[in-house]
């Protein structure tokens, strides 16, 4: 369980990178720019590294079908949705919205995995929600402006991680490589991400400043989705994913080192102290 928890941490510290060099990359160009460098990227990376990592022993064409399959929406539609939402709400809702991901993913795993449900799993991922929604919620935001049904985006994005996240641990049940479940999932990423962009027309990086950010973020979040589908490969999809999702902290950290865009406020203070409390609940009961 342990081991589990701290491979979790370590995926939440990388997520927390990757939005840090996002933010650097992303003052020379889109988003979508910027999602058709990184996502190709790690799945460059992740073939480059597969002689040496990817484990065929016991392959099954089943859960190759269910990473695929996951790869078709996770990473790539839950990109573009939330791409999306950060156009028509702003970053801050969109990010508060979808860190309802672990309440989805705690329900899926219950219903479709088995997995019990017990008094650690609620308070603790209830502890590790409200501490996110206590960090990235800013508030004063002015009046609403976009369309009632735009919440549904960060709302899906946040259920569509949730499956993903379900589905991958059945497949890792019935093929335990958490390296194949990264390389196959990150190649129909790539396919669809190529796609959708080209199909929508989305502008080219001209900024070849841009390059060494995107490339890095594609890195960190490759590096944090193998290390997250390890530790769902050892533990429950239930502790994995609020643990997961307390990336957000990890942010904040490395802005307040290295960009000086955040300093540590009552609301700082009080959301690091749920999270913290909330991963302690989650291993202690």
């Amino acid at each position: 369980m342990l081991g589990s928890a701290f491979l979790a941490l370590a995926a939440a510290a990388g997520l927390g990178a990757a939005m840090i060099t996002m933010r650097l990359g992303l003052r020379y160009a889109t988003p979508l720019a910027g999602a058709t460098i990184g996502v190709p990227s790690t799945t460059l990376m992740f073939w480059c590294l597969a002689p040496f990592l990817l484990d065929t022993d016991g392959i099954s064409l089943a859960a190759a079908g269910i990473f695929a399959l996951v790869g078709l929406f996770f990473p790539a539609l839950v990109t573009l949705l939330m791409y999306t939402g950060n156009q028509r709400m702003g970053p801050t809702i969109t990010s508060s919205v979808s860190c309802t991901t672990p309440m989805f993913a705690v329900a899926g795993a219950i219903v479709f995995l088995g997995e019990a449900l017990t008094m650690g799993n609620v308070l603790g991922t209830a502890l590790i929600v409200l501490g996110m929604l206590v960090l990235t919620w800013t508030g004063g935001a002015p009046a609403r402006s976009w369309p009632l049904w735009a919440i549904a985006l960060p709302f899906a994005a946040a259920a569509i991680r949730a499956l993903g996240l379900v589905l991958t641990k059945a497949g890792l049940a019935l093929w335990s490589s958490p390296y194949a479940a990264g390389l196959i999932g990150y190649t129909v990423s790539a396919a669809v991400i190529l796609v959708a962009a080209r199909a929508g027309g989305a502008p080219k990086t001209s900024d070849r400043r841009a390059m060494p950010w995107f490339v890095a973020t594609g890195f960190c979040n490759g590096g944090s989705l193998f290390l997250m589908y390890v530790a769902l490969a050892r533990g429950q999809v239930s502790m994995v994913s609020p643990i997961v999702a307390t990336y957000p902290l990890f942010t904040i950290a490395l802005s307040m080192l290295l960009l000086r865009h955040e300093r540590v406020t009552p609301r700082v203070a009080v959301g690091a102290v749920l999270t913290v409390a909330g991963v302690a609940v989650l291993l202690a009961l």
